[in-house]
């Protein structure tokens, strides 16, 4: 008698010895019995068992000499094959599908005892999960303590369980703890002045009172004509910066393919004027023409064109909503890391500086010119930027990069839902959410077609309904309600002129950046912090000077 498997193990064939007849071939399904075969099976087998009995009696009763040959043919023919058939039926099928199904109730199986730990287990984590933990369970520092603990004090499983759930949720309010410690840390370093650059603006400002050349006149007397000639490019940029005023200003002239059609006009407040002067006054950009205003010297900029901003730099409550104490203010269980950045990045000094609110009133203080490019602190030229001069606004205001559409998603995804805060009804009521936003950093003004318009009283209606409402009406400073205010004044530009996000994400594409025509470091890590991210820094550090004697004696270190 011979079993022959097939290869694929979906058959067997019992032939006889001499391999010259086959007497039985089985299909083998495994997992495929059916419960009416199985029956059919042990019917047969309990039909044949008592011949097998009796054949047995007979040959024990006769003898091995009468009835050897006739039994042992019979047997080995017939019996032989049932009894290997049925047993390896039981032993392919019983073990999986049987022992699945059918094993507990009838073949006297039980569970595995791992499959069985675990079940238990579960149901220990379940009871654990809602459980309280016990006041007096001592939770491990480490794995190893933990590892420690048990051994030594041999706890049961529920113990074991809710020391698992003690230590996480432990470690998740830890965590939690140290990302709001670092947010408001990093507030902090970005809402302060580098010692370098407080050294440098004191050294510079007493060269101006002890250095005539520190004092001399930008421009010359025989250059002031060009500060309202039209057929200049003119820029603007409005700091108390002095290192990023030098940055942004040496950026955009050796970048320019005609630099000495440049005029720059930097405004500053009145503590920074004589160091602002004396930069720019012992350190010329030739060809280019530069003129340093501090507010103090514009005679349009008084209380009575500007209430809503005296007002907003005066209030108290308002001075306590940005410089009062942010972190014992916030409920830090009833926010996350993210929202809690943006309402630390919201209470921003800079938001009630009038320098930053000064762009809104640009034809004002500029009465002679007709188109500016007005460029903020933190960006760096890294290409010519005449052409802009040439960009037809189509009788727009405001020439301006969308940033609800780009590469980045991050950065390059904001709507108006992500400044204004639509569950109050003024803003329900006036705004989409999906309106298109666009950014501050980099922006074409058409000043002639801007005179036409009611801008700066829409700017100035919003800011009063903003403070009336307890500055609930959006999260950041000074582009929400210009967003209002240029409402159907703002033509798009291509995104290449102006790239963002260089101040927060970290995760920008040097290769863009290579390619963009103004990159900005708008948010937290300003490239002259320590907090500025190390890789995009370069880009700012190529135009410091740190051969200047003033900039090296503030130890103002190329990093």
């Amino acid at each position: 008698m011979q079993l022959h498997f097939s290869p694929s193990m979906r058959s067997i064939t019992i032939s006889s010895n001499n391999g010259i007849i086959d007497l039985m071939r089985i299909k083998v399904a495994a997992c495929h019995i059916s419960y009416r075969t199985l029956f059919h099976t042990i019917l047969i087998l309990a039909f044949l068992l008592p011949f097998v009995f009796i054949l047995t009696a007979l040959v024990t009763l006769e003898g091995v000499n009468k009835c050897s040959s006739f039994g042992t043919l019979f047997f080995n023919l017939l019996f032989l094959p049932i009894l290997h058939f049925i047993t390896l039926l039981l032993l392919l099928c019983g073990y999986d599908c049987l022992g699945r199904r059918l094993g507990p109730r009838l073949l006297g199986r039980v569970d595995d005892s791992s499959k069985r730990l675990v079940r238990d287990f579960y149901k220990i984590l379940n009871e654990v999960k809602t459980g309280e933990i016990p006041l007096a369970l001592d939770l491990p520092d480490s794995f190893e303590q933990l590892v420690s603990d048990m051994k030594s004090k041999q706890y049961d499983a529920k113990t074991f369980a809710f020391l698992l759930r003690g230590m996480m949720e432990k470690f998740e309010r830890d965590t939690r703890e140290a990302k709001f410690a670092e947010l408001m840390n990093k507030h902090f370093a970005a809402s302060s002045v580098p010692k370098g650059i407080h050294c440098l603006s004191l050294r510079l400002t007493d060269e101006y009172s002890s250095n005539a050349h520190a004092r001399k006149q930008l421009p010359p007397p025989e250059l002031l004509p060009t500060l309202s000639d039209n057929s200049y490019h003119h820029f603007i940029v409005s700091t108390d910066n002095i290192l990023a005023a030098a940055v942004v200003v040496s950026s955009t002239v050796h970048s320019s393919q005609n630099p000495d059609k440049i005029v720059f006009h930097v405004i500053t407040d009145k503590k920074t004027y004589a160091g602002m002067h004396s930069w720019f006054a012992l350190n010329p950009i030739t060809p280019a023409i530069v003129e340093v205003k501090g507010i103090h010297q514009f005679d349009w900029l008084t209380r009575e064109n500007v209430p809503v901003l005296e007002a907003v730099e005066n209030q108290n409550g308002i001075r306590n909503y940005y410089h009062g104490n942010n972190f014992a203010r916030n409920n830090l269980s009833e926010t996350n890391p993210q929202k809690y950045a943006s309402r630390l990045q919201a209470r921003s000094p800079k938001y009630i500086s009038l320098l930053n609110h000064l762009r809104i009133y640009l034809p004002e203080l500029f009465p002679n010119l007709d188109k500016v490019v007005f460029l903020d602190d933190d960006v760096v030229v890294q290409r010519d930027l005449s052409p802009l001069w040439k960009i037809n606004l189509n009788g727009k205001v405001n020439g301006a990069v969308e940033t609800c559409r780009g590469t980045d998603e991050w950065v390059m995804s904001k709507h108006f839902r992500n400044y204004f805060n639509f569950s109050h009804p003024l803003i329900t009521q006036h705004l989409d959410p999906d309106e298109c936003a666009w950014a501050y950093g980099m922006n074409v003004f058409d000043l002639r077609a801007w005179r036409s318009t009611n801008i700066r009283e829409t700017y100035h209606t919003w800011l009063k309904e903003n403070l009336r409402s307890n500055l609930t009406m959006w999260k950041l400073g000074t582009l929400p309600p210009a967003l209002i205010a240029f409402k159907g004044n703002v033509h798009p530009i291509d995104h290449s002129w102006h790239m963002l996000g260089l101040g927060y994400q970290n995760k920008t594409d040097i290769e863009s950046v290579k390619k963009a025509a103004v990159i900005h470091y708008n948010g937290q890590s300003k490239p002259w912090l320590q907090i500025g991210f190390e890789h995009l820094r370069p880009f700012w550090t190529k135009y410091v000077n740190y051969s200047n004697d003033f900039v090296r004696n503030c130890h103002i270190l190329d990093s």
